[in-house]
């Protein structure tokens, strides 16, 4: 036997054994120091606090430079559960203080302790100046409890509440998304506190204190030297104006529906106005969960639902302008075209019927008396367009393409958060309903007068009008026109969108709004001195009374107010519409308004 080879073979093994035993401690230690950081908590913990400085969120301005949502000051309770020292004793004196009951401090300490036992999370939030005090003064008895300091908004408006929008503690899914944000922060959920979240929110700091054994602080860790200042948000100019702003939430009281403006020659959104309505400060403070709760189970009101970006409605008579439009840049008609009426369109053995005026009827004069059977019969002609077209799909596919150049069917890609797209149907649609080649002009007529499959929004009714103001295009409508100073224009929306429409077939359309509101259906929305064009319109509502509907624009000449008014279940759109949208006009252009009589009796009226 060969002792030697025996040894030597013994010998490696016991050698392997102990290399084998360094590297699983090295490899222990490596994982303790570097990627399990509990005792690095644990240990920091016990001698340093760690502030997270939120920076102030940026204000926010109206066009004119007042101020319509700053900050103040508040507080939030933190807690550290694994520095908590749980006697009966500290659990009464804090439930007193803040007015819980025992179950109640157990569910919120448990949830800390679950969130994790070393990383501060919020006990409560919001807390009054009263106990911050009374805290404060106890802090030496309530060991891992201390109290940082926040700022929440301050509304100096209650009215744009769905503009401005609101802030609300951040959720899981937000925070899975962006890393920047952990347990206890606060995010936009809502308007414009949404749209700029970034550039509000502004970038938190932080600040490490040195703490004794009776939760004491004892000045800064190693002066100030690993600290992290806060910065601030940038503040905003909003596009609104607050006086127009509060005088339409003040005309559209006791009424459902919405009112949007704005000014053709930039696309900024004067006002945004949606009825019922709700008040922004009820969505800050400790009150914020339970009001909100109170508005989303309001469903007669609905206050939360933004009819002005999401309601989508038959677009009724305003939608003859679109059709007046594509109808010339097809060569179907010209304004010199005529067409009669007799009560209404007859097609096969069915009647869209007409209200009385003189006939026939050319383009202008169209518009002013807004007849039905003339534009049955220009959607006819631009489907049946055969010198151009082979068949109605095509046709359609073309009147598709130029509906969507000015706006409808589709989002504008603005800084509005939640605005829906309305409705214009792609001729597969009608393939899949009738079935292919199996529809026709006749099939669909009542798209020529804005009703069947169309739906259109308030904002992109106003829209239309800034168009036909600017004769061929737009700007994106937006809510912001500055940010970080008043003079630091928002270049996102400087493009102009220019629409599948030669400039020389607005004028009839101008001349014919015109003549509606000095001669025609839309008297109602005059204002004396100023010359404005308009269009009515009357959507069909199968729940009830028709929705009442009014567009136009003022002035003539020198266009500086675009407006849409929708009032739900108010029947024609000269009978509160109308008045509506010339109060605004006059309010906006004027400063002032002259006819108190008929301001108090639509402030006054109640349609709902």
């Amino acid at each position: 036997m060969n002792f030697k080879h025996t040894y030597s073979n013994r010998k490696w093994v016991i050698f392997s054994f102990i290399i084998s035993i360094f590297f699983i401690y090295i490899i222990r230690l490596l994982f303790l120091q570097v990627f399990d950081d509990q005792w690095d908590l644990k240990a920091k913990g016990n001698a340093l606090r760690y502030l997270t400085d939120y920076p102030p969120r940026g204000l926010i301005y109206d066009r004119n430079g007042e101020l319509l949502v700053s900050n103040a000051i508040s507080y939030d309770l933190m807690v550290i559960p694994r520095k908590v020292k749980l006697t009966d004793s500290l659990m009464n004196e804090l439930c007193t203080i803040l007015s819980i009951t025992p179950d109640d401090f157990m569910h919120r300490f448990n949830k800390a302790k679950a969130y994790s036992p070393y990383v501060a999370s919020i006990f409560d939030r919001q807390i009054s100046d009263e106990t911050h005090g009374y805290i404060e003064e106890r802090l030496h008895r309530l060991q891992g409890f201390y109290v940082q300091p926040r700022t929440l908004r301050k509304y100096l408006t209650s009215a744009a509440a769905h503009s401005l929008g609101y802030i609300g503690e951040v959720n899981y899914p937000e925070m899975e998304k962006n890393p920047y944000y952990k347990m206890g922060d606060y995010i936009g959920k809502t308007g414009i506190e949404k749209s700029y979240e970034e550039e509000l929110r502004g970038i938190k700091g932080c600040q490490i204190l040195m703490v004794d054994n009776l939760n004491r602080e004892k000045g800064s860790f190693q002066n100030g030297r690993f600290d992290t200042a806060a910065i601030s948000g940038k503040s905003l100019w909003s596009s609104l104006d607050k006086d127009l702003q509060e005088y339409g939430e003040t005309l559209m009281q006791g009424k459902r529906g919405s009112i949007v403006a704005i000014e053709p020659s930039s696309g900024e959104i004067l006002c945004l106005v949606t009825s019922p309505s709700y008040k922004p400060e009820l969505l800050v403070g400790r009150e914020r969960g339970r009001n909100y709760r109170k508005l989303e189970q309001d469903t007669f009101n609905k206050p939360l639902f933004n009819r002005a970006l999401m309601a989508q409605y038959p677009p009724g008579s305003t939608f003859k302008l679109v059709n007046a439009l594509i109808g010339q840049q097809e060569g179907v008609i010209d304004r010199n075209t005529r067409y009669s009426c007799h009560m209404g369109f007859a097609y096969g053995n069915r009647v869209l019927g007409c209200h009385a005026h003189a006939s026939p009827a050319d383009l202008v004069f169209s518009i002013q008396t807004s007849c039905n059977a003339y534009y049955c019969r220009t959607l006819k002609a631009i489907l049946e367009n055969r010198i151009v077209y082979k068949t109605t799909k095509e046709a359609y596919d073309a009147w598709h393409k130029k509906v969507l150049s000015l706006g409808f069917g589709q989002k504008f890609n603005s800084d509005l958060p939640y605005e829906l797209k309305g409705n214009i149907p792609k001729s597969e649609y009608y393939d899949r309903y009738y079935g292919l080649n199996r529809w026709k002009a006749t099939t669909i007529i009542s798209i020529a007068i804005g009703q069947g499959e169309i739906l259109a929004t308030p904002v992109q009714l106003a829209n239309l009008v800034a168009i036909i103001a600017n004769k061929g295009y737009y700007y994106t409508p937006h809510i912001v026109k500055a940010i970080g100073h008043k003079d630091s224009l928002n270049t996102r929306f400087l493009e102009k969108h220019y629409v599948d429409v030669e400039e020389k077939y607005f004028f009839p359309i101008i001349e014919g709004m015109e003549k509606a509101a000095t001669a025609g259906t839309v008297r109602s929305a005059a204002v004396p001195g100023i010359r404005i064009g308009g269009k009515t319109g009357t959507a069909q509502n199968p729940h009830g009374k028709d929705h009442s509907i009014l567009v136009c624009y003022a002035p003539i000449d020198q266009p500086k107010i675009a407006i849409s008014v929708i009032v739900e279940n108010a029947g024609f759109g000269a009978t509160w519409a109308g008045p509506i949208a010339s109060l605004m006009i006059e309010k906006y252009l004027n400063d002032s308004i002259e006819r108190k009589d008929l301001e108090s009796r639509i402030i006054n009226s109640i349609l709902y």
